[in-house]
């Protein structure tokens, strides 16, 4: 639906943050086809925000469209949808995202997004669902979504749902868009993708020997990508996040990557960052669950 029509009571935005893949490691491959990996996720202070409006018990729709993001491939909806599926009787909503995460850049937006419909709807139809129940829903929906539930850095394993909570440096990054956009599944299908780098510790995968084992083919088939990492790379080691389109490089502090930010080539979008350990999401749902005990 294009437009949800008026809008009635929400609260204040809820925060889907970004995360970054420092790195991000395959390591085999299972029997039904899905990639085995070993990852470090931080979250980004960087978020999309939503918000949720009341309706009518049975209707679940979006407030207005999202662009390039279709309907019935929108993780917010699918969500919603699924816990809704488990608990009969609770009251409808409409979803509108405040999109500012970039699309197929490997940040996690769509999941993140999925991850904070969960755990606010959870709060706001005061379900009580544990924070195991809702990372298992979260699973179904995609393997990176737990991550965002569970609201803590983590050393991901599998296929990114083992989830050991880790503390990372919280370091200011210069994060890079080309203006490009790059498809999991297509890396994933590629037959030159590394799938059998040794299996490592947490402290292996972290700079300065961190590596993305998609960054080669990301590389190849998108020389935007490539002409990023070689620009950004001239000035501090860069690598590229998840299996999307963005690429990241450490700065000392937030001024020096304003200045750099400030020499990015026009057709490139560029974000000044900061990893986290603890989730704004988190936040948010300890703050809502302390004043309902109010």
């Amino acid at each position: 639906m294009s437009d949800a029509g008026p809008k009635s009571r929400s609260e204040a935005p809820w925060p889907a943050p970004g995360k970054l893949n420092l790195c991000l490691h395959i390591v085999g491959r299972r029997a039904d086809g899905y990639h085995l990996l070993q990852t470090a996720f931080q979250f980004i202070d960087l978020c999309d925000e939503i918000r949720f409006y009341d309706r009518p018990p049975g209707v679940i729709e979006r407030v207005a469209e999202i662009p390039g993001v279709p309907g019935e491939t929108d993780l917010t909806l699918r969500a919603a949808r699924l816990l809704a599926a488990e608990h009969r009787g609770v009251p409808g909503v409409a979803i509108d995202v405040d999109k500012r995460l970039p699309l197929k850049g490997g940040v996690g937006g769509g999941s993140s997004d999925a991850a904070t419909v969960l755990v606010a709807l959870n709060e706001r139809w005061g379900l009580g669902l544990p924070q195991t129940r809702l990372m298992a829903l979260g699973l179904e929906l995609g393997a990176d979504v737990p991550v965002f539930v569970g609201g803590r850095a983590a050393w991901a394993e599998g296929v990114g749902e083992r989830l050991t909570p880790a503390d990372f440096p919280e370091q200011v990054y210069l994060l890079i868009q080309p203006d490009v956009e790059v498809g999991t599944a297509e890396v994933f299908r590629d037959p030159e993708l590394t799938r059998d780098s040794p299996v490592l510790k947490i402290a292996d995968c972290l700079a300065p020997r961190a590596r993305n084992d998609c960054e080669p083919v990301v590389r190849r088939r998108f020389p935007e990508v490539a002409e990023a990492l070689d620009w950004l790379g001239r000035i501090s080691p860069a690598r590229l996040t998840g299996t999307g389109s963005c690429l990241f490089a450490a700065m000392t502090d937030r001024a020096e990557a304003q200045a750099i930010l400030q020499r990015l080539p026009e057709r490139w979008k560029g974000f000044v960052v900061r990893g986290l350990n603890r989730s704004p999401l988190e936040a948010r749902r300890l703050s809502e669950g302390s004043r309902a005990s109010l």
